[in-house]
């Protein structure tokens, strides 16, 4: 089945998946990155002040997903993405009234739980139950709402900066969220039946059984792939993070860092169609451990590039590594651990994940403050993606004889 026919007899469940990628990026650190300055300057914090605050914000928010992510072997995505919806609004309005920052431990919880978790989860979720032979295809179309959000929104808000308050722009926010509610509820009013509860269309992971969130916490598999959980999310969030401080230091505008975004979506969207083709050709086993290469090359071209056009290519080749691992990680846990317990599975991999997310602004944060410049930081980052990259693969190697013949 060609792209164009598999999008066509599948445009409402695609969509949805799309939109719900999409609005998570009012809840990812790229798009809450951008008000750094104006919440530092608010609140008086520094940027290990402010890192601080982001990370005690998104732990919690990695402890939350541990439970909330089993409500989607529970719930229908149409009524989970309405609640999950309704609330991330919730949290953009009070982005735009918090009095301190000790409620800004809150609202980043808020927007971190919402945004990047849940609405994340439902979408990688949603397609790797609705879709089994074309999987790849349905995770690298649906996960375009990253690309798509990251390239226009930054662009948008940052232009929106220079005439209208920042608080303001949360509420356009919030706005904006609450009119993809209704959207979501008419495409989804005939959702397909999660294949987690039909026995006929589940698949199988390794040795030919389902596995449970328990049985996987227990297998040396999890715990070698944790490098590719952590990795990206992580060291991709700080860099996002404190793209301010790195305009600052390599002297260049933010304004200009910010326009390259669209240049970073192009790679990203161009390797998650080449990702899903492949996963659908190759399988998720050979994709897996290359994923990290391009995340670890993309730091080095940073950490000395000293042009924006140098920056413009790291992204880029930040976007490969992105558009591959977005897809490449989605389609892996179905593969390796089975479909019918997959909310209770990734929910697990998800809270490591956001867990990672909160870490990396704190640490870089620190080390900001103790002297240490974020391009700096960017080299031993490299490293631990190359390392990662080597441990990963030696155990997808090791474990992927255990996956059913289909696989």
């Amino acid at each position: 089945m060609g792209y164009l026919r598999f999008l066509v007899d599948n445009r409402l469940f695609l969509l949805a998946g799309f939109l719900l990628t999409f609005t998570s990026s009012f809840g990812q650190t790229y798009f809450i990155s951008l008000f750094a300055g104006e919440v530092k300057g608010a609140f008086s914090l520094s940027d290990g002040q402010w890192g601080g605050i982001y990370t005690i914000g998104t732990t919690l928010s990695a402890v939350a997903m541990i439970w909330a992510g089993v409500l989607t072997d529970r719930f229908r995505v149409r009524h989970l993405s309405f609640a999950v919806m309704a609330l991330l609004a919730l949290a953009c309005v009070a982005m735009s009234i918090v009095p301190n920052g000790f409620l800004l431990v809150f609202v980043i919880f808020a927007l971190r739980f919402m945004g990047q978790g849940m609405l994340s989860q439902l979408g990688a979720v949603a397609m790797s139950r609705w879709f089994i032979a074309t999987r790849g295809r349905a995770l690298s179309l649906s996960s375009m709402g990253f690309a798509v959000g990251q390239a226009i929104l930054p662009v948008m808000f940052v232009g929106l900066l220079a005439t209208w308050h920042w608080q303001n722009l949360w509420l356009l926010a919030a706005v904006f969220i609450v009119a993809m509610i209704p959207i979501m509820q008419i495409l989804l009013r005939q959702e397909r039946t999660p294949q987690s509860m039909a026995d006929s269309t589940q698949t199988l992971g390794m040795g030919g059984v389902h596995w449970t969130r328990t049985q996987m916490l227990r297998h040396p598999l999890f715990y070698i792939l944790i490098p590719i959980i952590l990795g990206p999310s992580t060291w991709g969030t700080a860099l996002f993070f404190q793209q301010v401080h790195l305009t600052e230091i390599k002297g260049w505008s933010l304004v200009s860092f910010v326009a390259l975004m669209p240049a970073y979506t192009v790679s990203s969207i161009a390797f998650t169609f080449i990702t899903g083709w492949a996963i659908d050709r190759f399988g998720v086993k050979w994709i897996v451990p290359f994923q990290m290469i391009p995340f670890g090359i993309s730091f080095l071209v940073l950490a000395y590039a000293d042009s924006i056009f140098m920056a413009g290519v790291g992204l880029m080749i930040f976007g490969i590594g992105q558009g591959t691992q977005g897809t490449a990680t989605a389609a892996l846990w179905s593969v390796f651990y089975g479909t019918r317990n997959l909310g209770a599975i990734k929910a697990a991999a998800a809270a490591l994940m956001v867990f990672g997310s909160a870490i990396g602004p704190g640490i870089t944060g620190a080390f900001i403050d103790y002297g240490v410049d974020f391009p700096d930081q960017m080299i031993p980052i490299a490293v631990f993606y190359f390392v990662g990259a080597l441990i990963a693969g030696l155990g997808i190697l090791r474990y992927q004889r255990d996956l059913p013949v289909a696989a």
